[in-house]
């Protein structure tokens, strides 16, 4: 998995504390945690495209969250980054081995990939069962401190 998942998350939870729901611009996105501006605005473009956040042009653009941080999974923000294939890509290597045959789908019947694919499946359902909201719940337990922090970070680097 990419950089640009973990980038991402950041920066959408950042999005759930932002002031008053102000757009907030990449540069100071970035700027937050010491990123390169053009790949995480990127990151931030295919996540508008995903419908997870919108952007707004001019002096006061930005991006914001497009739906509610309880409608935002993790599964969501993972796959507008890194797409929706499948982790693991059997490729059937069984068929050229001792015994292997052409006609039968190695993808169904060898061990390993019915193990990565259920793997997979767990992690996928892990990831769709937890939201933005989920998140920002566990961090504002953890570190109360946190949501005004980034409030105001956000606030100075946008004045």
């Amino acid at each position: 998995m990419s950089e640009g998942v973990e980038w991402a998350l950041h920066t959408c939870l950042n999005l759930t504390w932002a002031e008053d729901d102000r757009a907030v611009p990449a540069a100071v996105l970035a700027a937050f945690y010491e990123l390169p501006p053009a790949y995480l605005n990127k990151q931030l473009q295919a996540l508008v495209r995903a419908g997870i956040l919108t952007s707004t042009s001019g002096p006061r653009g930005g991006f914001r969250l497009a739906r509610r941080p309880e409608e935002i999974t993790v599964l969501d923000v993972v796959v507008a980054i890194e797409g929706p294939q499948e982790a693991f890509a059997c490729t059937e290597i069984l068929r050229q081995g001792p015994g292997g045959e052409p006609g039968v789908d190695y993808r169904k019947t060898c061990v390993i990939s019915q193990t990565m694919r259920q793997a997979e499946l767990t992690w996928r359902r892990e990831l769709a069962g937890r939201t933005l909201a989920d998140l920002r719940a566990t961090v504002e337990e953890r570190f109360p401190v946190a949501p005004g922090q980034t409030r105001r970070r956000l606030a100075d680097a946008r004045a």
